[in-house]
């Protein structure tokens, strides 16, 4: 299974655009698997995102440019970038601000919402700081239901990135199991998949038991969320949980 998921499908007419994956599947399930929602900023200028909750979300948040100061009920206050990571583990309650410095180029990256494993876990905040701002042509693994990995959710979830060179080729990765989805998605660039299926920025494709081979069109950052489907989950979160 190969289905391609448009960059059309984003939502929101301000500078966060936001894509429930699920509705482009079912008219059931906003969210895939632990894949609840992914939303894409992209912020020019001095911006405050007020203090403000999340419940049952576990976010990370993977911005590319730019910067923001992070504060949060757990008593953290960290500049997060292209080279700090940050994972937050919303159980039963957590808030949190931020404060964009718009200075020289603007935020951009993902939010990626997942769902947590189970409901009301204990909030924490986890941050990763890079040795390098992208991988080049080789998958980098940044979070897992594994404590190999430093950013580790409580559902069974997996998330790569690769920046693929221009002309350069890759398979996905081997994944761990048989019958999980992935979700690629494009951050940056352009690439054909299977020498077939076009994809630009912010398109997705989503495959499952596939054999896939990317080649980039021109240089390209692109993000892999993998989820077992058959995991446990809990789909009431206050972001990540199915809004249908």
């Amino acid at each position: 299974m190969l289905q391609k998921i448009s960059n059309s499908r984003f939502l929101g007419h301000g500078p966060i655009k936001i894509l429930y994956p699920g509705t482009a599947v079912s008219d059931r399930d906003t969210g895939i698997g632990s894949i609840g929602r992914i939303d894409h900023p992209e912020i020019h200028g001095n911006t405050v995102i007020k203090i403000h909750p999340h419940v049952n979300d576990e976010i990370l948040s993977y911005f590319r440019t730019g910067k923001a100061e992070h504060s949060d009920s757990e008593g953290f206050v960290k500049m997060i970038g292209k080279k700090t990571l940050m994972l937050m583990k919303a159980g039963k309650s957590f808030y949190h601000e931020e404060k964009i410095i718009g200075e020289g180029e603007p935020l951009e990256g993902l939010q990626i919402f997942i769902r947590p494993g189970k409901k009301d876990l204990k909030p924490e905040v986890v941050f990763l700081e890079l040795e390098d701002i992208h991988s080049e042509n080789q998958w980098r693994l940044l979070a897992s239901p594994d404590p190999e990995t430093t950013f580790q959710f409580s559902s069974q979830t997996w998330l790569y990135d690769v920046k693929l060179l221009k002309n350069s080729s890759i398979q996905v990765p081997e994944l761990s199991k048989e019958n999980l989805t992935a979700l690629l998605y494009v951050f940056q660039g352009a690439v054909v998949v299977n020498d077939n299926i076009a994809l630009t920025k912010k398109d997705s494709l989503l495959y499952q038991n596939e054999k896939v081979v990317i080649k980039a069109s021109e240089d390209a950052e692109l993000v892999l969320f993998v989820t077992d489907e058959s995991g446990e989950i809990f789909k009431g979160g206050m972001y990540s949980g199915n809004q249908m």
